[in-house]
């Protein structure tokens, strides 16, 4: 995985170092804000992979500031809670659209973990194959397949000649995103019977 940049966000400055230190030590580039204001100003200079974001700010609503980021953006947040018993404002912060969250006090292999595991999913979905509007076409990882004209093109522009077994076979696979497909699942999908 290339080198991601992940923000801490936290009013406490030694918390903001430790985490900083720990993922920095770890591969991450990290960069670090007391606030809502400093946060929208990195992001906006440098793009941002992750944001780890304590939810108990002094000056500032920590759920307001998920908030804000969800509706500008889709970067992944990780949300902190001071407390176990804070259990409104995990639920919250998860239904304003934090991916994940970790309670005070919390193991740095954890955060660590859970920075790794949230990561997975957003490449995963960024790799996934989108179909357009009309049903008549697949895009994956710069690779466009059209249904109708049975084109394969590369991210080149290129356009690549597909058999009707290889045509069908990649159809299945598109129509079926992150599944293990059985033997029995291909045939039927790609009518390749007999």
């Amino acid at each position: 995985m290339p080198e991601k940049h992940i923000l801490a966000v936290d009013d406490d400055p030694t918390m903001c170092k430790l985490i900083a230190d720990y993922l920095g030590s770890h591969g991450f580039r990290v960069s670090t804000a007391a606030g809502g204001e400093e946060m929208a100003r990195i992001i906006a200079d440098d793009p941002v992979d992750l944001v780890v974001l304590d939810l108990q700010l002094a000056h500032e609503n920590g759920l307001q500031l998920v908030n804000e980021l969800r509706t500008r953006s889709n970067l992944p947040i990780i949300v902190i809670t001071g407390h176990w018993r804070d259990e409104v404002d995990r639920i919250v912060g998860l239904e304003l659209g934090a991916d994940d969250y970790l309670t005070k006090p919390f193991n740095l292999r954890e955060l660590l973990a859970r920075v790794r595991a949230v990561l997975r999913r957003v490449e995963v979905d960024r790799t996934a194959p989108t179909v357009d509007s009309r049903g008549t076409s697949y895009r994956f990882a710069g690779w466009e397949l059209n249904l109708r004209t049975r084109r394969l093109t590369s991210p080149t522009g290129t356009s690549v000649e597909l058999t009707v077994g290889e045509f069908s076979l990649l159809t299945a696979f598109l129509r079926s995103p992150q599944q293990v497909l059985s033997r029995e699942q291909l045939l039927t999908a790609t009518h390749l019977h007999d």
